[in-house]
């Protein structure tokens, strides 16, 4: 779980975060003094943050018009204002925030709001965590993986949406470039994603998670964890956390939402 603390006053800043990692101790918690420095992390770094934790009054931008930003990079992110004044409540009701917490913080209430706002899946230390609910992102050790190029992470998700099966360059190209032709200039970019995942993954020791043969490739179900193979697998607190957006920035994807919607159905 990424989340993010947001305060303009160091000492707030600092109790903030603290209360949010006794709650929460597995959690990656990032600190922003000003909500236009989360906003741009965001953007240039490509971080998804769960929830994001933001005082209102603060300079540049503030909470309100940072949880209009929010919803236009990031909608998948929950936001929860912390404040010490409650006049803002209606505003944060009709911006359809996640919570509203008052100062002084008690360790309850934000854990209240972690709960409310992301179902607790904990994922196993020594293995690669992918999540595809919501936006798909990677995570070791807690921590964003980053890649070299762009679209390896969106090759890394068409391996995992294939659940293990042996994809070929040609249905890989289909998927990530649809509509080109060049098969021979394809292949050449399909091959410089997969050193660069290569690369990303041998300085993790983690190599061994992708099956290569042939020009051909496939991830291994069982060295991952994954709240999508969770939830085929039944596992309930997964498919809770399931809610109906699945690796949401590729289009490709929307025949396997429609397929975990039909299995969520009593």
């Amino acid at each position: 779980m990424l989340i993010f603390a947001i305060d303009d006053e160091p000492k707030s800043l600092w109790l903030l975060h603290k209360t949010i990692a006794q709650v929460a101790p597995e959690a990656v918690i990032l600190d922003y003094p000003l909500g236009t420095a989360a906003v741009e992390a965001i953007i240039q770094q490509d971080l998804r943050p769960d929830i994001v934790f933001s005082d209102i009054q603060m300079p540049e931008l503030d909470g309100l018009a940072l949880a209009v930003r929010l919803k236009q990079v990031s909608p998948l992110s929950k936001i929860v204002f912390v404040t010490g004044y409650s006049e803002y409540s209606l505003e944060a009701f009709r911006l359809h925030v996640s919570g509203y917490v008052l100062k002084p913080l008690e360790e309850g209430r934000i854990r209240e709001e972690i709960e409310n706002a992301c179902p607790p899946i904990v994922p196993a230390r020594d293995k690669l965590y992918l999540q595809c609910f919501g936006q798909f992102e990677v995570y070791w050790q807690n921590k964003p993986l980053m890649f070299g190029r762009r679209q390896t992470k969106e090759l890394l998700a068409y391996l995992v949406d294939r659940e293990g099966a042996i994809c070929t360059a040609e249905e890989i190209a289909d998927k990530l470039w649809e509509g080109e032709t060049n098969m021979t200039a394809l292949k050449h970019r399909i091959r410089d994603l997969i050193q660069d995942l290569k690369k990303t993954l041998s300085e993790i020791g983690m190599e061994s998670i992708i099956l290569r043969r042939s020009g051909q490739l496939a991830i291994r179900r069982d060295l991952v964890d994954c709240d999508y193979y969770r939830m085929l697998d039944g596992d309930m607190r997964a498919a809770n956390a399931f809610r109906g957006d699945y690796m949401k920035q590729y289009s490709w994807a929307e025949l396997t939402v429609g397929r975990l919607s039909f299995k969520k159905l009593p």
